[in-house]
């Protein structure tokens, strides 16, 4: 699609002056955000609302118009994080690994990768998350958004980041979005190795899997969240009120990835801890899935519009069956236990291979903000080396090797 290229034409030609720009610069740039997201709230809040009455004539279900929507509190609280995430320290462009005995000094140089491509689903925050991050690392951008939310992002970039790169001195063109709802957009994002090498691949299920299938087929890197669905483990030395808590805890929002998606109650403790489970979830408007199920255990709640408010309920005997299961029939994204016996919680967690393992603290907190207090870009639950978990500015960079004289103008810097 010649709409893609030529977003990623103009980000790579803004890319080379990100890669220089100062600490300064970038840090002005993103207070700038912080500040238009609180001036331009009304026009934000009613580009929002064009998007929310055309998903609830598309029959949107309600997690994910949840998902969708901005309002005056979240703009303040999207505000907060890009004021937060300026204060943060840039990471040491050069750090020594080791002064040689030959008079040589080895050190890792970090630079941006260029151009770095997003496609998410329809949630207006994720596109100042992701645009803040690649700020912050230095690289150019091209973004992408389901139909669902491309009015409120358009108007993010119009009236917030794009202003706001310019009054740093810094090129708009750097951060692109692409203008079409068309998801062929999706696809020519990922087949344009020479301009955008890497991609963030966010969505649900199938569509994101063949789009990674898809950026492979053309040499596109990618780091890709297409499922999710959290773990709650209830040990037999349990806390009823911490169970309670945790459930509650982790189920505050339906249409996130890291909500609680399958309950596993030991099998000593089942039929005890079973009715007050149910009352719990009756209260919080929640439907129990009792084995037996007509569904795969690790079955992702969120991704079903119709049945969003839902959470599997097992057996499981005993935390090393429990690890082993969030293991093999979950996305692997996080777990956590409930017990009240240390070495109950270490087998569990030992076990468990995941993303993001938790003890009696709710799996909500698997998100970049909450746990690392930075915006995040997606949450990368690939078993490869490198980020995992949260992916932040830290983790957007190429590392390079320089062995340079110990004595010469590189060690002054």
């Amino acid at each position: 699609m010649k709409a893609v290229r030529s977003c990623a034409v103009r980000a790579r030609q803004g890319a080379a002056a990100l890669a220089r720009a100062s600490d300064t610069a970038i840090d002005t740039a993103i207070l700038g955000m912080a500040e238009r997201v609180t001036t331009a709230q009304r026009m934000l809040v009613n580009a929002n609302q064009d998007d929310l009455a055309a998903a609830v004539s598309a029959g949107m279900c309600p997690a994910l118009l949840d998902r969708l929507r901005l309002t005056g509190t979240r703009l303040t609280a999207m505000a907060a994080e890009l004021r937060s995430l300026a204060t943060v320290a840039h990471e040491p462009r050069d750090i020594v690994l080791e002064e040689r005995p030959d008079g040589l000094t080895l050190w890792e140089r970090r630079r941006p990768v260029g151009v770095v491509g997003a496609n998410f689903e329809a949630r207006p925050n994720v596109t100042l998350d992701i645009a803040s991050q690649l700020l912050k690392s230095r690289n150019a951008g091209v973004l992408r958004t389901g139909s669902a939310a491309l009015r409120s992002s358009q108007a993010l970039l119009a009236h917030v980041v794009g202003p706001a790169l310019s009054d740093a001195g810094l090129d708009p063109d750097a951060l692109q979005l692409v203008p079409h709802q068309d998801r062929s957009a999706a696809y020519a994002l990922v087949s344009l190795p020479e301009l955008v090498p890497l991609v963030i691949l966010r969505g649900s299920g199938d569509s994101t899997r063949d789009l990674g299938r898809e950026a492979a087929r053309h040499g596109v890197r990618t780091l890709a969240h297409a499922d999710g669905g959290a773990v709650l483990y209830v040990g037999a030395a349990d806390d009823e009120k911490t169970v309670h808590q945790l459930i509650t805890d982790s189920l505050d929002r339906l249409g996130v990835c890291n909500r609680l998606s399958l309950l596993l109650i030991d099998q000593a403790v089942y039929d005890e801890r079973l009715p007050g489970i149910l009352d719990v979830l009756q209260r919080l408007g929640i439907a129990a899935s009792l084995p037996p199920h007509a569904h795969p255990r690790g079955y992702e709640w969120t991704l079903d519009q119709e049945r969003a408010a839902t959470v599997t309920v097992d057996r499981a005997n005993g935390p090393l069956y429990a690890a082993r299961i969030a293991n093999e029939e979950t996305s692997g994204l996080a777990a956590s236990i409930a017990t009240q016996d240390p070495v109950a919680a270490t087998e569990f967690i030992d076990a468990y291979t995941g993303a993001g393992a938790f003890w009696n603290s709710t799996t909500r907190l698997l998100d970049g903000f909450k746990l690392l207090r930075l915006p995040e870009t997606e949450i990368n639950i690939d078993r490869v080396p490198g980020p995992r978990g949260p992916v932040t500015f830290r983790d957007l960079y190429l590392r390079q090797y320089l062995v340079a004289p110990s004595e010469g103008p590189i060690a002054r810097t």
